[in-house]
């Protein structure tokens, strides 16, 4: 159950669609691999189906769809095309850096992606230094998004009572971890994802990050 009553005292952020506008570029390769390895796939079947879970979960999709082998070769041409791309357009989410500049509250994230992914895609847009130390990965819980296990998982670790905490996601997955983890959300629904994916109990869905203080603020009084 979500306890609206608790003052809020950590906001733990998602990052892909998020932090950093990375979701456009993922979306992108995962449809051109796709045409490329049998698996023509629509934007909208890898939003529905990828965007907000783990890797492993997004490889074991593709291996029910294809094969295993098939599923590991797509996922190497992934994670190269969009290193390669990360480094020649990733920009931070519109507005963020405003946002972050003005949230006084204790602060983290928590990622469906690796921790070398996030290195590299935090790192390139400035924003590593930011939160590092307090930077958390799906790799490090038993189960991804839409489990509640990673965001219990950065509670845990940053001493802060799930109650007491707040998440910003971008994807469907994200918003029902939270929920399941016992925590308010904030629906980011400036990017790719439809707002009507993130809405539901304990979620206020929004679309312009320099909104986001002054939610948090409204919802900490």
């Amino acid at each position: 159950m979500i306890n609206s009553a608790k003052a809020i005292e950590l906001v733990i952020f998602d990052c892909d669609g998020v932090l950093v506008d990375s979701e456009r570029i993922a979306v992108r390769l995962q449809v051109e691999i796709g045409a490329e390895l049998g698996w023509p796939i629509t934007e909208a079947e890898v939003m529905e189906l990828f965007i907000g879970t783990s890797g492993e979960t997004i490889r074991a999709r593709i291996a029910e769809r294809l094969d295993a082998a098939t599923a590991d070769h797509w996922w190497k041409l992934l994670l190269t095309r969009h290193a390669e791309a990360v480094d020649q357009e990733l920009l931070p989410v519109d507005g963020l850096p405003e946002a972050l500049a003005a949230i006084t509250l204790p602060t983290c994230v928590a990622s469906s992606g690796s921790h070398e992914k996030m290195r590299h895609t935090l790192g390139h847009t400035g924003l590593y230094a930011h939160f590092e130390g307090r930077i958390f990965s799906s790799s490090e819980v038993p189960r991804g998004k839409p489990a509640p296990d990673l965001f219990l998982h950065a509670a845990a670790r940053m001493g802060v009572d799930p109650a007491a905490c707040v998440v910003v996601e971008d994807s469907r997955f994200g918003v029902q971890a939270a929920r399941a983890a016992g925590m308010r959300s904030f629906g980011y629904a400036g990017g790719l994802t439809p707002a009507d994916w993130l809405t539901g109990p304990g979620t206020v869905v929004f679309e312009d990050m320099r909104q986001l203080p002054e939610l948090i603020a409204a919802a900490a009084a």
